[in-house]
């Protein structure tokens, strides 16, 4: 241990030259979520900004301006103001999460996304894995993704692709200040968020995440879902953990700290915000109303349910609808998945209906929830019963089914955790870190099949830049996996590791609102899943409107934040 002290003394000194250890490190100054009354605050609404402009009477192309600020930002009637970074196009106006962004289809979105963060996080972060570091050591380093977009290489927020406030300092893929989006690409629900190297899990944390739709009123108008600011809401739900102070709290201190002094393999808090309030209410009337719920927690999986046995009517999942509408009680949505429902409140033999969760943390196998992270919000429904004008048929947007005949390449992708004394140091994909060249350089305009192979203990949600992809099956290691896992750690070949004499075990449903097009899906501990992956339009079988091919290319990584971070994120180079 005395040889470990340098190394460990070397780390914190970093640390707090650089302004990253909180003074308020003791326990004893955490919040009890207890102590916060649930269900005081009203939803908010956040702004919702158009991504198009109207010349006469014809939507065309709009520059946008949005900045990310050091704010304030009131999270619960009894806790003190939090500092924030939040998204906005001014500091007074800028919200947790950000402003509401609705594009048209086919019209080009510009964002002129402007950095104007102070020169020090107020989160701590951790020099050790692969960060975003100014050469100054000065200015919190951020960079946009907009998550489903399919855009340009240049647009889509590489982690490199970094900046500082006036962009005085800009990582080594930087290339434009003006992200151009050009929408493309089917109706449905995307969110923005930080994406830096190293940094997107604290970044995200202290604010910076935000929803945006891509609408097209002559494709889903017919449709008469519910619509309109009072009935098609976005929720962005996330968790949080405070100080008696209302300040973010985040452990300073690393789980294998002699390694990483402060990173930890997963982050949960507390406290269940929706919207940036906690544990909020809404008002509901008896009538139907859509719900576009976004999990932007950093590792913490949602299993929603009602309190009172509503339903939910799922018509589309992450960024596209599905070919039909799908019924069930409960639904289960990993860290940056999309589930897009319609809740009959006419249906409820209450005036009330908690939302509520069951999901374990770490999930699936991590500590039961309690009465804090169990509860989401709250409806209350009106008594007064209502000519109901929205409706769900029973068809929706039926995408071209992939042809698997025409699939140019198969490929296997395997999770990999490493540790020490049973403590998690890194995860890998393919056993290799991002700084690797890129091994999956699908061609424009094919399929592939990936065979994502967990070797891990935790489900971890794989998210694909620009490819959409539809899962195919997902079976079960058998119980003789742990040769196989050594095979891999040894040879990191599946083929080698003779994967199809181990992939025999159980099969496991996929559950039919995620049977269609998904950016996300969660990869099932032990198990090996299949999925077909599609570098075009999936709405038209045709190719990009932009070249994919250019630099500084895409990703491909969980999006369990910290896992991200260190390092289970590989490059994707898209090739003609």
């Amino acid at each position: 241990m005395k040889e470990m002290f340098p190394i460990l003394l070397f780390h914190l000194i970093f640390l707090a030259l650089f302004g990253q250890l909180n003074a308020s490190w003791a326990e004893d100054k955490l919040l009890n979520p207890s102590k916060l009354e649930m269900f005081v605050d009203e939803l908010p609404d956040m702004p919702r900004i158009h991504g198009y402009g109207i010349v006469d009477g014809s939507p065309k192309p709009k520059l946008l301006t949005i900045g990310m600020f050091s704010k304030k930002w009131k999270f619960h009637r009894d806790l003190p103001a939090t500092t924030v970074f939040a998204y906005g196009a001014s500091r007074r106006t800028a919200t947790v999460p950000g402003p509401t962004i609705e594009a048209l289809q086919g019209v080009d979105t510009y964002v002129k996304w402007q950095n104007h963060l102070p020169s020090k996080h107020i989160l701590p972060w951790d020099p050790t894995i692969p960060t975003a570091i100014p050469a100054t050591k000065k200015g919190v380093p951020t960079v946009v993704h907009l998550h489903g977009g399919l855009h340009e290489p240049a647009s889509d927020g590489n982690s490199n692709s970094w900046f500082t406030a006036r962009f005085e300092e800009k990582g080594p893929t930087w290339s434009r200040r003006i992200y151009h989006y050009n929408n493309n690409q089917q109706p449905g629900n995307l969110w923005y968020h930080d994406h830096a190297m190293g940094l997107t899990r604290v970044n995200l944390l202290a604010g910076l995440i935000g929803a945006y739709i891509i609408r097209h009123p002559d494709v889903e108008g017919p449709l008469k879902l519910p619509y309109g600011d009072e009935f098609d809401r976005p929720l962005v739900v996330f968790d949080r953990s405070f100080r008696v102070d209302g300040s973010l709290y985040m452990n300073s201190t690393g789980n294998n700290p002699s390694i990483h002094p402060q990173w930890q393999p997963e982050y949960f808090g507390d406290a269940i915000i929706v919207n940036g309030k906690a544990w909020p209410k809404m008002v509901v009337r008896r009538r139907k109303y859509r719900f576009r719920i976004i999990n932007a927690s950093n590792a913490r999986f949602f299993r929603f349910f009602f309190s009172n046995g509503l339903e939910f009517i799922h018509v589309a999942a992450d960024s596209a609808y599905l070919g039909k509408p799908v019924v069930s009680n409960e639904t289960l949505v990993a860290p940056s998945e999309i589930v897009d429902v319609v809740v009959d409140f006419s249906k409820s033999k209450t005036d009330e209906a908690i939302l509520e969760n069951d999901a374990a943390y770490p999930y699936p196998s991590g500590d039961p929830v309690n009465e804090s992270n169990g509860k989401v919000m709250k409806f209350i429904i009106k008594k007064e019963r209502e000519v109901d004008t929205w409706r769900v048929p029973k068809r929706l947007i039926k995408y071209p089914s992939p042809d698997l005949s025409s699939v140019s390449q198969t490929r296997y992708i395997a999770m990999y955790e490493y540790a020490i004394d049973d403590e998690p140091t890194h995860l890998y994909l393919n056993g290799k870190p991002y700084e690797a060249p890129a091994t999956e350089t699908p061609k424009a305009g094919t399929s592939e099949i990936w065979n994502v192979i967990n070797l891990t203990e935790d489900n971890h949600p794989l998210h694909i830049h620009l490819g959409l992809f539809k899962v195919l099956d997902q079976t079960e290691l058998e119980d003789d996996k742990e040769e196989f896992k050594d095979c891999m750690l040894k040879k990191n070949d599946a083929i080698k590791c003779q994967i199809s004499k181990y992939a025999r075990g159980k099969k496991i449903e996929v559950a039919a609102h995620e049977r269609g097009w998904k950016n996300v899906y969660k990869m099932t501990n032990g198990s090996v899943t299949q999925i077909l992956v599609k570098f075009s339009y999936i709405h038209s079988n045709t190719s990009y409107s932009f070249d994919p091919t250019g630099e500084p290319g895409y990703v491909y990584h969980c999006h369990i934040l910290d896992h991200e971070d260190n390092a289970m994120m590989r490059p994707l180079k898209v090739i003609k």
